[in-house]
């Protein structure tokens, strides 16, 4: 498939790699970040991986996301499909522009970040060999579900989270597993904000080697 210039329309960051073998790690940010956001946790998750990481499109009274939404919880959810589609095509574009491996994609999402690359997984499920969902729920349940058989995915949520219900982490974590993916649930008992100690155990856990193993199923 061929890229044009315009499918790299996302403002992002590109940091190349400074170590080899290692996977390319898609950062996304949650509401009214930007790509400078996740940098850091990206390094710390895995130090010499190629960090890539786009803004997301949508204003939302100013404020970035990757989609719209209609009210807290409620997904608009041909523009997720849409935008789920648009992030795709870049990610593609992006592999070859910066010369990586295409099949060796794992994306680090946080809170609205998260949420578009569960719809990555489920939606176009060739894109990503790996997740790290920090803050996830359901995006959309698509018909059929995708096969994901064996693909690793660590999600993490806060037992006190008042925006993200742990019922929906769960069933985000059902409806993963249910396609085939190979999913790790950390709980962490604290709100909606990331704290240290659960980037640490994502980074264990990314450590562990799961991810710098993974292809695409």
């Amino acid at each position: 498939m061929a890229f044009a210039p315009a499918d790299l329309d996302f403002l992002h960051r590109f940091i190349p790699a400074t170590s080899k073998g290692l996977p390319t790690l898609l950062l996304l940010h949650g509401t009214g970040g930007n790509e400078d956001d996740l940098l850091d946790i990206g390094s710390r998750l895995m130090p010499g991986a190629a960090r890539l990481s786009p803004r997301g499109k949508v204003l939302e009274n100013g404020m970035a996301r990757f989609f719209r939404r209609l009210a807290e919880g409620v997904f608009d959810i041909e523009d997720l499909r849409r935008r789920t589609a648009e992030l795709a095509v870049f990610v593609e574009a992006a592999a070859g522009a910066y010369g990586q491996d295409p099949s060796r994609v794992v994306a680090v999402g946080y809170s609205n970040g998260a949420n578009i690359a569960a719809s990555l997984l489920l939606l176009r499920p060739g894109v990503l060999s790996a997740a790290i969902l920090l803050h996830a729920m359901v995006p959309l349940v698509p018909e059929p579900l995708p096969d994901l058989q064996g693909r690793p995915v660590y999600l993490s949520a806060g037992r006190l989270d008042t925006m993200i219900p742990p019922r929906e982490t769960e069933r985000l974590a059902r409806l993963l597993e249910s396609a085939g993916a190979r999913v790790t649930l950390a709980w962490q008992q604290g709100g909606h904000g990331l704290t240290p100690g659960e980037v640490e155990s994502a980074r264990a856990w990314f450590q562990a080697g799961e991810t710098t193993r993974a292809g695409k199923a």
